[in-house]
C-alpha cells in the first residue's frame, strides 16, 4: 500500500503539472476509470485516512490521462463527508476530495463525484428525499463553479422501492440545480445495482426524471461474468458484452435518453478482451445515445486485484490497457 504522496504535496502548495489530453475520434465524450480508495473501510466510520481509506494518487491519474483517459469517477462515502446527512462537512475529508477534483479538472479531464453508498446512509436506506436534496445542494454548492465536475447521484441503488429510487434521483437533480450548478452533467443510477442487462425490467420509470438544464445521463454498470457481479475473471462468452447492453441501448433510443456505462470490466484473458471489444464497439456504433464508458477500477490500494488499472503494476493496466486505447476520446 503506497501513501498518496502527491496529494500531500499538493496540500502543501506543490502544483501538479497538467498533462495534455490526447485527442482521438472514438465518438465517446467520456472514457475513463473509477478511482477507488476514499470509500474503503466502510465498516469503520469515520475511519482514519491512510489506515482505513485513502484518496486517489493524482500522479497515477496523471499517467492515465497521458494514456488518453479523460474521465475519473471518484467514489467516496457520504457519512465521511457529512457525519449528519443534512449537517456540516468534515473539513479534512472535503479538502482532500476537493484536491483530487481540482487536480483532475485542472488537467482538462472530467471529475465525477460518486457517493458510493448504494442508496444508504449509515447502513439505512435513505427514505427521505428532502434530506437527500439538502445533502446534494450542500455538496453541489462546493463545486458549482467547476464546469468539469459531474454529479453521480449515488452508486448502485439496490433492493429498494422503485418509486423511492425515482424520487431520490429527482431530489438529487433538484438539489444540484438549486445550488447554482447549472452547467454540469448529472449521472443518475437505477435500482438492482443499475445493471444495463436488467435496466428495462427494473428502471423504466426513471424515464420520467426531469432536469431544467436537460443534462441527465443514465449511468448503467455492466460486468461480464455469469451473475454480472464483477467478482470473477471469467466472461460468459466472447459475445456477452454486446448482448448485455442491447436492451438498454434500445431503451435509450426509444425514450430519447443518453447513457454512460459507469462501470465495466473483465478478466485479463482473451475471451474477456474479445467480449469487452464487442461491447465497446456496440456502444461506439450507438454513440448517439451512449456517451462513453468507465473502467472499474484504479486506486492505490488494489494490489493484485484482477481489474486494477492502477499504473503501472495493475493487472488490467498491464493486460487490458492496449485493448481500451482504441476507444479513447
Amino acid at each position: 500500500m503506497k501513501l498518496n504522496t502527491l496529494l500531500v504535496a499538493a496540500a502543501a502548495g506543490t502544483a501538479m503539472a497538467a498533462p495534455q489530453l490526447k485527442k482521438r475520434s472514438s465518438g465517446f465524450t467520456f472514457f475513463g476509470v473509477s478511482e477507488s480508495g476514499a470509500e474503503f473501510g466502510e465498516s469503520n466510520i469515520p475511519g482514519v485516512w491512510n489506515t482505513d481509506y485513502i484518496f486517489p494518487d493524482t500522479s497515477a491519474i496523471s499517467t492515465l490521462i497521458s494514456k488518453g483517459f479523460n474521465s475519473f469517477r471518484i467514489p467516496f462515502l457520504m457519512e465521511r463527508l457529512t457525519p449528519e446527512i443534512t449537517g456540516s462537512f468534515d473539513e479534512g475529508y472535503l479538502q482532500n476530495l476537493t484536491s483530487v477534483v481540482d487536480a483532475i479538472t485542472s488537467a482538462g479531464a472530467w471529475a465525477i463525484l460518486d457517493p458510493h453508498n448504494y442508496g444508504r446512509f449509515n447502513g439505512e436506506i435513505i427514505s427521505t428525499p428532502s434530506d437527500f436534496k439538502t445533502w446534494w445542494q450542500n455538496v453541489a454548492t462546493q463545486f458549482a463553479d467547476n464546469k468539469n465536475v459531474i454529479f453521480d447521484t449515488n452508486n448502485e441503488y439496490h433492493d429498494m422501492d422503485q418509486t423511492l429510487v425515482l424520487n431520490l434521483n429527482q431530489a438529487a437533480i433538484n438539489g444540484i440545480r438549486a445550488a447554482g450548478a447549472t452547467t454540469q452533467y448529472i449521472f443518475v443510477e437505477g435500482n438492482s445495482y443499475t445493471g444495463a442487462w436488467t435496466w428495462t425490467e427494473n428502471n423504466d420509470n426513471l424515464k420520467s426524471l426531469t432536469d431544467p438544464q436537460d443534462k441527465i445521463v443514465y449511468e448503467m454498470h455492466q460486468y461480464l461474468d455469469s451473475d454480472g457481479s464483477g467478482t470473477s475473471e471469467t466472461c460468459v462468452s466472447s459475445t456477452i458484452g454486446a448482448e448485455r447492453v442491447s436492451s438498454a441501448t434500445q431503451w435509450l433510443k426509444e425514450n430519447g435518453k443518453l447513457g454512460v456505462l459507469g462501470e465495466f470490466a473483465g478478466g485479463d484473458n482473451e475471451q474477456c478482451r474479445t467480449a469487452i471489444t464487442g461491447m465497446l464497439d456496440d456502444l461506439k456504433e450507438n454513440a448517439d445515445v451512449w456517451l462513453g464508458a468507465l473502467w472499474w477500477s484504479a486506486g492505490p490500494w488494489w494490489g493484485d486485484y484482477m481489474y486494477s488499472m492502477e499504473p503501472t503494476g495493475g493487472v488490467a493496466y498491464q493486460g487490458m490497457l492496449s485493448t481500451l486505447e482504441a476507444y479513447m476520446p
